[in-house]
């Protein structure tokens, strides 16, 4: 492969990639907004211990997170990982 097909190639997993994490996104909204209180404003309020849960897990890095957390993380990896290895193969 020579440096502009690369670059082709490239551009294309980017958009594959963008589709993976948009889906990846619009799955967590969903789920998010499924456990907050929808109010007649059109506000949503996140309950307390999920508040507490999702901060605990922003402040913390990866290495400390537990197991089952870290688990949920590659989960989500694990989507993006076919079309990386399709690219790899192409080269």
């Amino acid at each position: 492969m020579d440096q502009q097909q690369i670059e082709t190639r490239l551009g294309d997993i980017i958009d594959e990639l963008a589709e993976i994490e948009h889906d990846r996104w619009a799955h967590w909204q969903r789920y998010m907004h499924g456990k907050c209180e929808h109010r007649s404003d059109g506000a949503l309020v996140i309950p307390p211990d999920l508040v507490t849960q999702w901060e605990r897990q922003i402040a913390t890095p990866y290495c400390e997170l537990s197991e089952t957390e870290k688990e949920s993380d590659r989960e989500q990896v694990r989507k993006y990982l076919p079309t990386i290895v399709e690219a790899l193969a192409d080269i």
